[in-house]
This record gives structure tokens, sequence and C-alpha cells, in this order.
């Protein structure tokens, strides 16, 4: 699709508008024992620690048509782990078609975009109850850019690359821009809704709140996955290990775990 000469705006220099994308996601877990609780703290680290880290914010970089200038990585002990790139403006191949409607986002290809001042970031924080055998793992991850495509491109690659029960997701335009009038930008794209960006299928797979700020270019939205399998909290066992009295009380730990980080309030 061609864009039109209203969605084209010439600039006065290059795009100065400031776009930062959110995403914060939870996986809980029902770690009945130290030794339960251990094993998944490890088992976590493994899976997240920060050479795979890297590896898909230099997918994220590649999405958003970044050039990785440096990179930063820690592992930290006793668990967790940080990775920090910095990014900036690429060679141009071609202005993707898509930049100005709200959709998914690509999977990691060869799209390359201008950008500068830019940095991608996450951090990672596994952590348990100290009595009620449940543990939790966040991971924050912040995509800031200055350029013409919206990191919110990066959303779906970034879905897809966790196991996730629920996700926070803030976006926000920062700043403004001028053409070359002067006339100042405050924002360069529509968007309605950051649930445009986030495929049918993971759609269809959540509940979604919707927090919106249009005035001031600020959006959020909320998800909580809507079926609950008890196997799939269960560290190193099935269910059928379980009593039904033993499923029953676990399940609604669980569920009450996942409500309260979806609300963000205590609610027992």
């Amino acid at each position: 699709m061609a864009l039109t000469d209203e969605q084209r705006i010439t600039l006065h220099g290059f795009n100065n508008l400031t776009k930062t994308l959110s995403f914060n996601m939870y996986d809980i877990c029902y770690t009945k024992t130290k030794e339960e609780r251990e094993a998944y703290i490890a088992y976590i680290d493994e899976q997240y620690n920060s050479d795979r880290l890297t590896k898909i914010l230099n997918a994220v970089a590649d999405i958003i048509g970044a050039h990785v200038l440096n990179t930063a990585k820690q592992d930290y002990v006793p668990q967790g782990a940080s990775v920090t790139l910095l990014v900036s403006e690429g060679p141009i191949v071609e202005v993707p078609t898509d930049s100005y409607e709200e959709s998914p986002g690509p999977m990691p290809d060869n799209v390359v975009l201008q950008l500068d001042k830019s940095h991608i970031t996450v951090h990672t924080y596994p952590e348990y109850h100290p009595s009620e055998g449940l543990s939790t793992f966040r991971a924050d991850i912040d995509v800031s850019t200055c350029g013409e495509i919206s990191p919110l491109k990066a959303l779906n690659y970034l879905i897809h690359s966790f196991d996730t029960d629920i996700m926070t997701i803030d976006y926000r335009v920062r700043g403004f821009t001028r053409d070359i009038n002067g006339h100042k930008l405050f924002i360069d794209h529509d968007i309605n809704s950051i649930q445009n960006y986030i495929p049918d299928a993971v759609i269809e797979a959540y509940d979604m709140i919707d927090v919106n700020v249009y005035q001031e270019h600020i959006f959020h939205t909320k998800c909580k996955l809507r079926e609950f399998d008890l196997n799939n909290y269960l560290f190193g066992y099935t269910k059928d290990k379980l009593s039904e009295v033993e499923q029953q009380e676990i399940a609604e730990r669980l569920k009450i775990e996942m409500d309260e980080i979806f609300y963000g309030k205590n609610i027992r």
C-alpha cells in the first residue's frame, strides 16, 4: 500500500518524537517445597539468562530497524539478569508500507529503517512467596525509538518469546517534531489501542483491559490468560499426583495470585 501525501509528511530534520513500548510479563508457578522453588528459580535463570535475552533483544532491533552500537549484559547472583542495547540509525533498505497502520508486527526478518538515539532493555525478577508455595517470574522490556516505525511493531515477537500468564503493556509518544513549515507534530501515526498490534489468536487467549489517555498519547493494555490448566502451573509433576482437594486449593491460590497481579491490589 502506497502512503498518501497526507500520511507522508516532510519533516524539518529527522523525527524527534520518542516512542516507548514497555512490555511486562509474569509467569506463575506452584512450588510447594524449598527444593521445588530452588529448581524453578534455577530453570528460569537458565531459560532466560543474559545470553538468550540478548538474542531476543537483537531480534527486536532487527524488527524495528535498529543498528546495535553497544551491548551490556549481566547475570546476577542469586538470580535474575539484565541486558541493555544502545541502538542508532541503520542504513535504509526500504521504507515499509505498513508503518502507519495499526497491525501486529513481523517476526524477525530484514526490516531496516531510520532511527536514532534509542535503546532496548530487559530486566528479570524471579521471586517467591514466603509461605504459600507460589513463585513468580517477571520480565520488564523497554523499547524506546526515535524514528518512523513504532516499537509496537516488536510487540508480536515479544509476546511469542515468553511463556506468560499476565502481560502489562504501555506505549507512550513523547516530545514533538516539526514539519518543514515549523508546525509541531506530537504524534506521527494513528493509534486507537495497543490491542490492534496483537494477533487475533493471542487476543482470543487473554482477557484484556484498555486504559488510554488519547490527548496525552498514553496507551495501556493489561492481559490475563483465560484458560486455566493446573498442569501448566506445577513444577516437576502433574495434577494426577494430587488429591481433588489439593488440586482445588492450589488452583484457588494460583487464581488469586493472578488476579492480584492483574488488578494491582491485594484482594484476599
